[in-house]
């Protein structure tokens, strides 16, 4: 059943077909069934960088997700339970992230830790959310480090990995610019070891020329030396395995060297929005953070706003505004709204009365793959905690994301594949 079908269980709507008597929903009664959980509520925790150097962006992806939670509760919720999240600012720093998951995990007992975000930050708390058994999902970050499941069970990833996201980039510059000479600047971390790897597995030996690494908690002192350093190389295209702020500041140290080279980033890292918005800050209105951003390479893996019919898109459009209109619709949002929605499906699917254990159990079920607004197929079993398989291409075009060219997923075989778009679309009763 669809989560709208048990909302208007609750509301006694007959507008979508209704269980029959002699099911689990007319039988069971609510119960407080697990820590988090009561016979009217369920209570979720997630640690985000509220503050910090990746709150620019990023920052947007709580209050989306509590505003479509809101959204749902209108309905009735899972089962007649509201479902609120209570989020907590880690300032993208692993000691503070540990003290705030502690802090949720103990003192305000949640049901589940949601989209903890971040690589080195979430790292710091994935081993204590497995040895107390507490549901890790849609973790913030596209880290190879998620998909542990025989060590880490409880934990499940979302952003496709940043192994192959940096594959679909090379493969996307092996077809755009064959004779492109690469620089790359990466994270110092797992986020940015990800990514090089995978780029480095599509290009050819002799293409990419420079590398250089930056310290997230040292943006202020800006990335002039790195990008120098590229330049000098003769780089004419960079690939920046970055979060938002750090892109931004890259863009603005090309333009400061009067460089001209195209600029490839992975999913997230270069909202055009947030990155446009962060340029003319950063820049004192020097440069123009629109004319910046356009045609930035990025990629995807849920709808854009470049597709404003897509019928999420449109939903996500009216839950922003009529629950989070002070802050921008964007791809941050978007993705915010998806992890929501996936969360409400995993709670349904759980049962009247879920356990931890029981949502594990769930999205380790061979045949159980949630469905939702992701263009890629989710990958998880048990033996695959990853999350989506795949992304698109994208190039900003008029300040939007816009995708182009195929939609590519790892097989079972390791192997990119292209693959149709495997968009769901919404429950009908959402869209009322």
């Amino acid at each position: 059943m669809t989560i709208a079908a048990l909302v208007l269980a609750a509301c006694g709507t007959a507008a979508e077909p209704r269980p029959t008597t002699n099911s689990p929903i007319d039988t069971v009664v609510n119960e407080p069934s697990a820590p988090g959980i009561t016979a009217s509520s369920i209570l979720l925790g997630s640690d985000q960088p509220l503050t910090g150097p990746a709150a620019p962006g990023y920052s947007e992806i709580a209050p989306a997700m509590e505003a479509f939670f809101k959204y749902a509760n209108s309905f009735g919720g899972i089962y007649g339970r509201k479902v609120s999240l209570y989020y907590q600012d880690d300032q993208y720093n692993p000691v503070i992230t540990v003290k705030v998951v502690k802090q949720l995990v103990q003192k305000y007992n949640v049901f589940a830790i949601v989209n903890g975000f971040g690589t080195s930050t979430h790292q710091s708390v994935e081993p204590y959310l497995n040895q107390k058994q507490i549901p890790d999902l849609f973790v913030g970050s596209g880290c190879d480090c998620w998909n542990l499941p025989n060590t880490y069970p409880y934990t499940f990833g979302l952003t496709p990995s940043y192994t192959t996201q940096g594959r679909i980039i090379g493969k996307a510059i092996n077809k755009k610019f064959p004779k492109a000479k690469v620089g790359v600047i990466y994270q110092d971390d797992d986020f940015g070891a990800g990514g090089l790897l995978g780029l480095r597995q599509s290009l050819g030996p002799n293409t990419i020329v420079a590398t250089q690494s930056y310290d997230p908690s040292s943006l202020s002192s800006g990335l002039d030396g790195q990008i120098q350093a590229l330049k000098a190389a003769g780089v004419n295209l960079i690939v920046s395995f970055s979060i938002p702020e750090a892109t931004a500041l890259e863009l603005i140290a090309e333009s400061g060297l009067g460089m001209e080279v195209a600029t490839f980033t992975p999913a997230m890292s270069a909202d055009p929005q947030s990155v446009a918005n962060l340029i003319d800050t950063l820049s004192s209105g020097k440069i123009s953070g629109s004319a910046a951003v356009e045609g930035v390479y990025s990629l995807t893996f849920l709808p854009t706003l470049a597709s404003p019919n897509d019928p999420w898109i449109k939903l996500f459009a009216k839950v922003h505004a009529e629950y989070d209109s002070a802050l921008p619709l964007d791809d941050n949002t978007i993705y915010g709204m998806s992890v929501a929605y996936l969360t409400l499906e995993t709670l349904m699917h759980s049962g009247r009365n879920p356990t931890r254990q029981g949502v594990v159990a769930w999205l380790n079920k061979p045949g159980s793959a949630l469905m939702g607004p992701g263009i890629v197929p989710l990958s998880y079993s048990p033996t695959s905690h990853q999350g989506y398989s795949g992304a698109q291409l994208t190039e900003v075009q008029n300040s939007t994301s816009t995708p182009q060219g195929p939609i590519y997923i790892i097989n079972s075989r390791g192997r990119l594949t292209v693959t149709h778009s495997h968009e769901l679309p919404p429950p009908k009763y959402f869209l009322n």
